[in-house]
């Protein structure tokens, strides 16, 4: 062999040792980005632990305190609720109600709805519902307090309104008696044009997300779902037109064209519990941890 020939080897030889070594530190190097790229997205995407986030406790309590602190106050409401059709996917029905309230024994409560006009009157001393199509009323005696009436007006007449926790004299309470889950989503400008802050929380046997008003602290619109319902239906409450502590005359607690009505008794309907138009049902309280 000449020594240009053995030169010539010796190179190839070299080149194919330069060549090996370079894929072993490639795939060394792949190995390791791969690894390194695992444990990125572990650290950047945890598993998520359900527990009481207190960002998310801090929107709900400063919204409840807000609430409880209205001597008076008036709103709309916006109800949307889903009723399962015949064909299987669930139609939606509405209702809108003009709401006042004074604390601690006054309400009044006015329900454009996918049907009938109806008007609820609480004075402190009688409770009044009011249809005024049928020109038919129903008048009851009544606790002192608003939380005491509308436990009655559901009791003896199924009467029921699904902004309830949003007027009885403690909010925080109804819902931390049967608090489980509770965490903070993020912010929304898109609801009631404000901006909100979006939680999402678990009292009893419901699923909730609300949309907290960031400056003013009160409740924009409110989602629920109950938990033990098979087919998930959703019952929206879109909260509009706040006003805290206006004056209210004593008057406009009392309807003047109920006067007129024929009466009937003050009871439970056949449709007891109509879908979407009954209260959640109420949880043990959660063991302290």
């Amino acid at each position: 062999m000449t020594l240009w020939n053995q030169a010539l080897c010796a190179a190839v030889v070299a080149l194919g040792v330069c060549l090996a070594s370079s894929g072993d530190a490639q795939q060394q190097a792949n190995a390791t980005s791969k690894v390194a790229a695992k444990h990125a997205r572990k650290a950047a995407a945890p598993d998520f632990q359900p527990g009481l986030d207190q960002h998310a406790l801090d929107v709900i309590k400063a919204a409840c305190e807000r609430l409880a602190a209205a001597k008076s106050m008036a709103f709309m409401a916006i109800v949307s609720y889903e009723s399962p059709s015949r064909l299987g996917p669930p139609l939606i029905y509405s209702t809108k109600s003009e709401v006042i309230m004074q604390r601690p024994d006054k309400l009044r409560v006015i329900t454009l709805s996918d049907g009938p006009r109806s008007e609820f009157y609480y004075d402190g001393k009688t409770m009044t519902a009011f249809s005024p199509a049928e020109n038919l009323v129903a008048v009851s005696d009544a606790p002192p307090t608003i939380d005491d009436a509308l436990k009655k007006a559901y009791d003896i007449g199924a009467i029921y309104f699904p902004f309830t926790d949003v007027i009885v004299a403690d909010p925080y309470k109804d819902i931390a008696d049967s608090l489980k889950i509770a965490f903070y989503i993020g912010q929304s400008s898109v609801v009631d044009n404000t901006t909100t802050d979006m939680v999402a929380y678990v009292t009893g046997d419901v699923f909730v997300q609300a949309w907290i008003g960031t400056e003013d602290k009160l409740p924009h619109r409110i989602d629920a779902v109950y938990l033990n319902d098979p087919a998930r239906l959703r019952h929206v409450v879109a909260l509009t037109n706040w006003v805290l502590d206006p004056p209210f005359a004593a008057d406009v607690f009392v309807s003047s064209d109920a006067s007129g009505a024929a009466h009937i008794a003050f009871e439970r309907p056949d449709a007891v519990n109509a879908p979407g138009m009954k209260p959640p049902p109420k949880a043990r309280p959660a063991n302290p941890q």
